[in-house]
């Protein structure tokens, strides 16, 4: 699953206003801050208001900051929100998929639970554990690496 530059700069700017909890942060300041177009910003923060995660001040001192505290904001509902499609292959695309297995591929329900894992775990996280100056996070390591075998190819006898 690789998320888009939307969520990426969603998340890096949030995480800066929470940095800065104290004041209102503008968007020139986060642009600067995050090596991030003001372009973008503008619609990412326009983005992150109407999904009520930050709140805008207009005028003449306003700027943004964040409408929940950031031990409220999960990081999982915040992807879920911001992210345009979730589908990881094209039948999960609702009726539009061209694929010839779809109903009867098992790969889809693999898939949908791994999709699934994925959100769940970025659930466990919240805005405060990404600030500076907490102690590093305690990731989850997976059991098991996955090892590929690969068939061998048949070696031709002469």
């Amino acid at each position: 699953m690789r998320l888009t530059s939307l969520t990426d700069f969603s998340l890096r700017l949030l995480m800066h206003v929470a940095q800065h909890s104290d004041r209102l942060c503008t968007i020139a300041e986060v642009a600067q801050a995050q090596q991030i177009s003001q372009t973008h910003l503008m619609k990412v923060t326009h983005q992150l208001a109407l999904q009520g995660w930050l709140i805008t001040v207009r005028g003449k001192g306003g700027g943004i900051r964040l409408a929940h505290r950031p031990e409220d904001i999960h990081i999982g509902a915040v992807v879920r929100s911001i992210e345009p499609s979730m589908a990881l292959v094209e039948c999960f695309l609702d009726d539009s998929s061209s694929c010839l297995l779809a109903g009867n591929c098992r790969l889809t329900n693999i898939l949908d639970g791994a999709l699934k894992a994925f959100l769940m775990h970025l659930d466990q996280y919240t805005l405060a554990d990404l600030l500076p100056g907490l102690p590093k996070l305690q990731v989850p390591t997976p059991l098991e690496p996955t090892i590929i075998h690969r068939a061998k190819k048949e070696e031709s006898q002469d």
